[in-house]
């Protein structure tokens, strides 16, 4: 094979060669260059938002997950109460988050097959006036359903409690502008639909809740009040930052703006998920979602009910063919995952669906 195998996953993804050459030099975390590009990297990524007259964007080292962390310690008191809205594994680990760091949390179900409800979010936040914030998943990619954003941020407004969205899988692929959604903070990563390397997340916080956050967080290293206090003083990483990762963001946020920003990737993106689904779909393969639930960044499948199949052999066949798949989330039907995001497109995801069949063959279909 000559070329790496094709990450059809949630991230981290497959990434360009202009991002990967990108950290190919070395960086001083307190040498001006770097301190410039931490600045011009904060601009760019509150634009995608529209978000510099009301929000900041605060970067932290580590996964997705821990900038989740910390913006749940950073915004929810103490004695706060938050409200997660679950629908699937990545809710869930947001709830159990909020509880580890010992913020009283209640978990709202829903099935993982249907979106959240912002009808019910309201007539629970009427009966329980006790809850602060509200825990939203744009984008659920354990399943690949989409949520409600602007509903739901319409029913925390109208309530006055603060929002905190994980827009991981969702931000700079689908529409997000913070002149129209109210939230205190949402979080996204490095190496998901920007197609950066892993590494780095970064949290958005509205201005106005910031003010009132000092003392809030339990942890050092992920107060992003702190974070954010000390960035605006020196220019500075409070703690060692990921300087490779910063500079290959740089470069795959140059390539985002060159491709038309948001709305030419989400095109990109809906042409992937609609080639991937009508491919898989003619052999034989059903989607786990309704088609309007699906988001184009992930694609659950059932497995398929056909003696022989394994999935830990199918995912090895596939990869012998250059692609990656990835497992399913869910414990009650047995699923696995296909991605549509990264520095890929149509050809690669019909490339992707005649390795499945190719994968089928040797296992199943030859028996």
């Amino acid at each position: 094979m000559d070329r790496d195998a094709i990450l059809l996953t949630p991230g981290p993804l497959t990434t360009t060669l202009r991002t990967k050459l990108a950290m190919l030099r070395d960086w001083g975390s307190w040498d001006a260059d770097f301190v410039a590009m931490t600045a011009e990297l904060r601009r760019r990524l509150i634009a995608i938002i529209d978000g510099a007259d009301s929000h900041v964007v605060v970067p932290l080292q580590g996964s997705g997950t821990f900038s989740v962390e910390a913006a749940v310690a950073t915004l929810v008191p103490r004695d706060g109460h938050l409200l997660v809205l679950d629908n699937g594994a990545y809710c869930k680990r947001l709830g159990k988050v909020a509880t580890l760091m010992g913020r009283r949390t209640t978990i709202m179900a829903h099935p993982e097959d249907e979106a959240v409800s912002a009808e019910a979010l309201d007539a629970k936040l009427r009966a329980d006036p006790s809850i602060t914030h509200v825990g939203f998943i744009h984008c659920e990619t354990g399943t690949g359903v989409l949520n409600p954003l602007q509903a739901v941020s319409d029913v925390c407004r109208r309530h006055g409690k603060g929002l905190i969205i994980d827009a991981m899988s969702s931000f700079a692929a689908l529409p997000i502008d913070a002149r129209a959604v109210t939230f205190d903070a949402l979080v996204a990563a490095s190496g998901k639909c920007l197609e950066g390397v892993p590494g780095m997340g970064f949290v958005f916080i509205r201005k106005a809740a910031l003010a009132a956050c000092e003392n809030n967080s339990h942890s050092l290293a992920m107060d992003l009040f702190d974070q954010h206090a000390y960035m605006e003083k020196t220019g500075q990483w409070r703690f060692t930052p990921p300087t490779h990762v910063v500079a290959a963001l740089g470069e795959a946020l140059k390539q985002f703006d060159e491709e038309g920003g948001q709305p030419a990737r989400l095109a990109r993106y809906a042409d992937n998920c609609a080639t991937l689904i009508e491919g898989m779909k003619g052999l034989g393969f059903k989607p786990f979602l309704a088609p309007a639930l699906q988001a184009p960044i992930i694609v659950t499948f059932h497995a398929p009910a056909v003696a022989g199949y394994d999935f830990k052999a199918f995912y090895a066949e596939a990869k012998r063919r250059g692609f990656i798949l990835y497992p399913g989330k869910l414990t009650e039907v047995e699923t696995f995952r296909v991605g549509c995001i990264g520095a890929i497109g149509r050809n690669e995801m019909q490339q992707a669906v005649n390795a499945v069949a190719d994968a089928m063959r040797a296992l199943v279909w030859a028996r």
